[in-house]
């Protein structure tokens, strides 16, 4: 496959986006004398600097330079009704105001509010909350290998779930998904996490006959994220469920990125499987940091008093102020149901349909990860390739991230930094819609990618 130089285009965009944006430069600088890199999220660093902000509403961001930026990352996909919306922050700054909020280390009715609506809205019998999805994939995974007294994990090529010892292999891909991404993580944890494909049912059948009565869980997601923000198709979920019941796994779905995004709850009904255990994350916390394991009340009482798995919450988990926060977001979901997903999807559609017929008014090919896959109602999230060939699957992560077969550098690097100079912000390949992206914005966004291809359009 022909390899392009885009070394003097990324060089230019990068000139560029330094001139106009020298407030942010200087923070940069004073941030990289303190913190790795300048910061402690990888994927908020950007070449040759992040925007620093100074505000964030519905669909637009404000930098310290003063430039209104459309925002398509959405809190790492979390924000389904843009940033900051209006019933949250009221309800926030009411509780600060009446003496609430901080007072870590109580119990309260706020979590008990927040786990009914859980319940109610995933089939799970059982909640337990943390912070973050790492950690409730890490201890879901836990309580798989305590009750069911098995070491292996199956895990899909791709799927992200994480900076835990188990969600670390098959991360990046390396002409496959084989290996393990970290330095620092033990061996033999390394022999236990076995790597299957996303979609690919016959494979997942494959790795139940060689390993199934070793296995103490499969965990996938069923819209995978940092694998193509593609769904998974129903027979393979299907599949899944029939097979860890047959071999004695558990079935954990990680609905950190689609739990509350594709209707007000599990992803799971849409497919019309229940897992064992589910972890849920961004959209239940309404902005704020939430996160849960939740599912079969015989699994969940293992990490109970006088349990063996010691997953007991932290300092932060049913923090005060993100329960409030998650049970108005999610009550507002579960109340609006029936107009926001139709509305999310919708403008979905709408996005890609513009962006691709942009690029193709340049003669440029594009296409969107799982874009032919028809068991979900809509995708209002979208990583955008650049395919060298216009036929063929895009469905699985091995497809998406295969250089052979998508331009990578341009579908990363050049676009994010490219449209960023045009005041619009993506991450891989462009990232998620939400309730507050409306026509004009779609609009903005198709200018800005009519200016990007005229200029990448003499390297192709």
């Amino acid at each position: 496959m022909k390899q392009r130089d885009y070394s003097p285009l990324l060089a230019q965009f990068a000139e560029a986006y330094a001139k106009r944006s020298p407030k942010s430069a200087a923070l940069h600088e004073r941030a990289v004398k303190l913190m790795v890199d300048g910061g402690s999220n990888s994927l908020r660093l950007l070449h040759p600097f992040s925007p620093r902000l100074t505000r964030a509403k519905g669909a637009w961001l404000q930098d310290e330079d003063g430039h209104r930026i459309l925002d398509f990352w959405q809190g790492h996909h979390a924000n389904i009704l843009g940033h900051n919306p209006e019933m949250v922050t009221r309800a926030l700054a009411e509780f600060f105001g009446e003496g609430l909020g901080l007072q870590t280390g109580f119990t309260d009715r706020w979590q008990i509010e927040v786990a009914e609506l859980i319940c109610q809205q995933t089939g799970a019998e059982r909640v337990r909350f943390t912070t973050t999805g790492a950690l409730a994939t890490m201890n879901a995974i836990l309580l798989a290998r305590a009750c069911t007294g098995r070491e292996l994990v199956l895990k899909v090529g791709g799927g992200w779930h994480g900076g835990h010892p188990w969600g670390l292999k098959g991360v990046g891909y390396h002409g496959g998904f084989a290996g393990m991404d970290s330095a620092g993580v033990p061996a033999s944890v390394n022999e236990n996490i076995i790597i299957t494909n996303y979609n690919n049912t016959e494979k997942l059948k494959d790795h139940f006959r060689q390993y199934g009565d070793q296995l103490a869980c499969f965990i996938v997601e069923p819209v995978i994220g940092g694998g193509g923000l593609m769904p998974a198709k129903k027979e393979y979920l299907q599949a899944a469920r029939e097979l860890t019941r047959k071999y004695g796994a558990l079935l954990i779905f990680d609905e950190v990125v689609s739990g509350f995004r594709f209707r007000a709850g599990s992803a799971a009904a849409l497919y019309g499987v229940q897992p064992d255990l589910m972890t849920l994350g961004k959209a239940i916390g309404g902005g704020m940091p939430v996160a849960a394991v939740a599912g079969r009340a015989d699994i969940l009482r293992w990490a109970g008093k006088g349990g063996k798995v010691k997953f007991e919450g932290g300092t932060y988990a049913a923090h005060p102020a993100s329960m409030l926060a998650g049970k108005i977001f999610m009550q507002h979901l579960i109340d609006h149901e029936a107009t926001i997903y139709p509305q999310l999807f919708a403008t979905g559609a709408k996005l890609r349909e513009i962006v691709t017929k942009t690029f193709a008014e340049e003669n440029i090919y594009v296409r969107f990860a799982g874009d032919r896959n028809r068991d979900l109602p809509g995708n209002p999230m979208h990583m955008l390739l650049f395919p060298y060939e216009e036929d063929g699957e895009l469905n699985t992560p091995e497809e998406v991230r295969n250089p052979a077969i998508c331009d990578l550098e341009l579908g990363e690097k050049v676009l994010q930094l490219g449209l960023l100079v045009e005041n619009v912000f993506t991450v891989h390949g462009l990232g998620s819609n939400s309730t507050a992206h409306v026509e004009a914005d779609l609009e903005f966004l198709g200018a800005a990618c009519h200016r990007f291809a005229k200029q990448v359009k003499a390297f192709l």
